[in-house]
């Protein structure tokens, strides 16, 4: 059995979920409180990091790499293009989402209005929160810009690019902090890609001590 230890709004940990119910591999998801560096997890991963994801007899960390095993190994539904200068977008893209926009967004917004909540490390900071909702804005019109050229973010076929954008814009979509208006290529494409099967598992997350994800995103499309 398949087994990922977790954080419900770790965009990271999404990537990594969306990826396995893409190829249709039933996990088990443990919630892992990793910020309490817990002696059995730091067996897991030294790094004391989500996600870590038990398979094929392996422990691996990392979520690009894992994701990219699992496009490796299961070939239905390719995440990952064969064409060298393809799967180089591709891997741009993913650390663009995975790095910048982790940093300039995610982390900012999420770090203040959502983790200091569950860890009990205070209220948030509002001009940290500030600088992340405008830092949205560019990411968004650089998301645009792209899909004005492209059908998906990345090229004409889903890739794993989408699935890191789209874990990181659906931990926001959570606590309702994405302006879907700013650009309507951007909105059509996370209508498109929220109605796939593998992304229905997310939209019912709920961390404990925080309401549920509101229900009305999906009439907005």
């Amino acid at each position: 059995m398949i087994r990922l230890y977790h954080v419900a709004l770790s965009p990271f940990c999404r990537k990594v979920r969306l990826t396995l119910a893409e190829k249709k591999l039933e996990v088990e998801l443990v919630e892992e409180r990793y910020w309490e560096q817990q002696a059995d997890f730091l067996r897991r991963n030294p790094a004391g990091k989500v996600p870590v994801l038990k398979m094929d007899g392996m422990m691996m960390a990392e979520s690009q790499a894992i994701c990219e095993y699992i496009d490796e190994t299961h070939a239905d539904a390719p995440l990952m293009p064969r064409d060298p200068a393809a799967r180089y977008e591709v891997r741009r893209l993913c650390s663009w989402f995975d790095d910048k926009f982790n940093t300039e967004v995610t982390q900012r917004i999420m770090g203040e209005r959502v983790w200091k909540k569950v860890r009990k490390e205070g209220y948030p900071d509002s001009k940290t929160v500030k600088a992340g909702l405008s830092a949205i804005k560019y990411h968004l019109d650089y998301m645009g810009w792209l899909l004005e050229q492209r059908r998906w973010l990345a090229g004409d076929v889903m890739t794993l690019a989408d699935f890191s954008a789209a874990a990181h814009l659906s931990c926001l979509d959570y606590i309702s902090d994405v302006d879907w208006n700013r650009q309507e290529a951007v909105k059509d494409w996370y209508a498109k890609i929220k109605s796939r099967p593998a992304f229905r598992s997310l939209l019912a997350d709920q961390l404990p001590g925080m309401p549920p994800a509101p229900q009305y995103a999906e009439l907005d499309f």
